[in-house]
């Protein structure tokens, strides 16, 4: 009878257990990024729900192990969230089997995708439906699929931002001046920032001031001559409390013809009277990007890539919210960023070169067979914010990136993703939207070596890192082998000796 009572409340406190668990649990997070854990933007936004929001997950069952972890993953995010608003964000999970659960998640922007899964040793196509509905009110929000990691919780809290803050500030694009297009030469940005902003093309044209909509704008690689009323235009805005993102091209490159040469389009004139001067130089750097060549070997052509100092690779950054969690950015033909002013503006450098770096005055000549070795300086400023009452009396601020075509499609944004999270970050501490720069930069971007073990001189130590690597494991196999071997002999020694018991 005793035994009957024991194993009912053993039982029963198992279950009461497992049911608090559900709700209620902690877990120690030893990931360097912390990818288990919520990030403070994430609980900032839970917080500060004022409405319910409901969650409806469609997973289909049966997928492999891989990536029903997803689903697992998502679960658990969900209570989490659960937790942190104090039951304002419910959920629910839907497996999509009968044709009209299927048509219920397509009709709510959840669409089949096709997975490749291993069945009997060869791997084929299954369809599964892997997204999510957020919805506040009458305000929704779809993720049509969701992503493992932080990207789960970057389009989740994302989405719950969006509904329950859905009149977004105005963003506006400067336009007419030959700067990229907002839909063809910044479309890798255009999805990031759409999520909190309208983003708007903005043409200076016409007598009417910048309309009081727009709170931040940018300007961004100009090419041709600006007039002086669309400065005007400009100063207006900052004079109002403005904030301005200007990417400047001060250089420019033409590889066809091997030539360098600067740009003069009056912005750098507009910025001098700003107290921030960027002279027509070419940024180098011992750490930069490659670009492709083709060589004549023996009436052989052969394509390489050569290292590019032109194409500084920066991995060295300020202690600030624009530059937060990024890793690396790749600024193709770049200019320094000098302050000229006083105490009355606050210039903070942001972006800087490695320590072996250097500057070439254009116009300049690329010979591919010669490129800079000697780099004679080092943390040059690349970039910066510039606060305080840059125009009138009024504070206002200002973003400057020494390069334009860093967030550019088809420049520095197709191959690094981290130009984006720069541009946009940007975009949200002049917004003073701030909240999700931390979760749009979790995680890592890439992880470059440390330029002290690039180059000839530092082949030594990267052979002997690489016999380390090699040799140590089997030294520590070899070691507790030999441990383990006079611990036997030592326990069987023992064993025979008349004392043993």
């Amino acid at each position: 009878m005793k035994n009957t009572v024991s194993v009912i409340l053993i039982a029963a406190i198992l279950l009461v257990v497992n049911l608090i668990s559900n709700r209620l649990f902690f877990r120690i997070d030893l990931t360097e990024e912390k990818e288990y854990t919520l990030s403070r933007a994430t609980k900032d936004i839970l917080r500060n729900i004022s409405d319910p929001v409901t969650v409806t997950a469609y997973f289909s069952e049966g997928l492999e192990p891989t990536i029903a972890k997803t689903k697992e993953d998502l679960r658990e995010m969900l209570t989490e969230y659960n937790n942190y608003s104090k039951g304002n964000v419910d959920f629910e999970f839907i497996s999509p089997e009968s044709e009209e659960e299927k048509q219920e998640a397509q009709q709510n922007g959840i669409g089949p995708v096709l997975i490749n899964v291993r069945q009997s040793d060869e791997f084929k196509q299954q369809e599964a439906y892997m997204g999510a509905v957020l919805q506040m009110g009458e305000q929704r929000d779809v993720i049509p699929i969701i992503q493992p990691g932080i990207a789960m919780e970057y389009s989740l809290s994302t989405g719950i931002k969006k509904i329950s803050n859905p009149d977004k500030s105005s963003v506006g694009i400067v336009q007419g001046h030959g700067e990229p297009e907002l839909y063809s030469g910044l479309q890798d940005a255009l999805p990031s920032l759409s999520i909190l902003y309208n983003v708007e093309n903005l043409n200076l044209d016409g007598a009417e001031p910048i309309g009081e909509r727009f709170k931040t704008i940018a300007l961004i690689a100009p090419t041709d001559s600006i007039p002086a009323g669309h400065f005007a235009k400009l100063d207006a805005f900052l004079a109002r409390g403005g904030k301005l993102l200007v990417a400047i091209n001060r250089v420019n490159a033409d590889l066809q013809s091997s030539q360098g040469f600067p740009v003069n389009t009056g912005l750098e004139t507009w910025l001098r009277d700003k107290k921030i001067d960027v002279p027509a130089q070419f940024l180098i750097d011992e750490q930069c990007g490659a670009i492709p060549v083709q060589q004549n070997l023996g009436g052989f052509i052969v394509n390489s890539r050569v290292q590019f100092p032109f194409l500084p690779i920066l991995s060295s950054f300020a202690d600030h919210l624009v530059t937060g969690g990024l890793e690396q950015v790749i600024l193709p033909f770049a200019s320094p960023v000098n302050f000229l002013g006083d105490s009355s503006l606050v210039f903070t450098p942001i972006l800087f070169t490695s320590g072996r770096s250097a500057t070439i005055t254009a116009p300049t000549f690329f010979d591919i067979r010669n490129l800079p070795s000697s780099f004679t300086q080092s943390n040059i400023v690349a970039g910066g914010v510039l606060e305080g009452p840059i125009v009138g009396n009024t504070p206002s601020k200002m973003v400057i990136i020494g390069d334009g075509d860093f967030a550019v499609t088809g420049q520095g944004a197709s191959s690094n993703p981290d130009n984006i999270n720069l541009l946009v970050n940007g975009i949200d501490w002049l917004s003073d939207d701030t909240g999700l720069i931390d979760l749009r930069t979790k995680g890592v971007a890439s992880r470059p070596i440390d330029p002290e073990y690039l180059g000839e001189e530092a082949a030594g130590k990267r052979s002997n890192i690489k016999l380390l690597n090699f040799a140590l494991p089997i030294a520590l196999i070899i070691i507790y082998g030999f441990w383990r071997f006079n611990r036997q002999r030592n326990l069987r020694l023992r064993r025979r000796e008349e004392s043993y018991a």
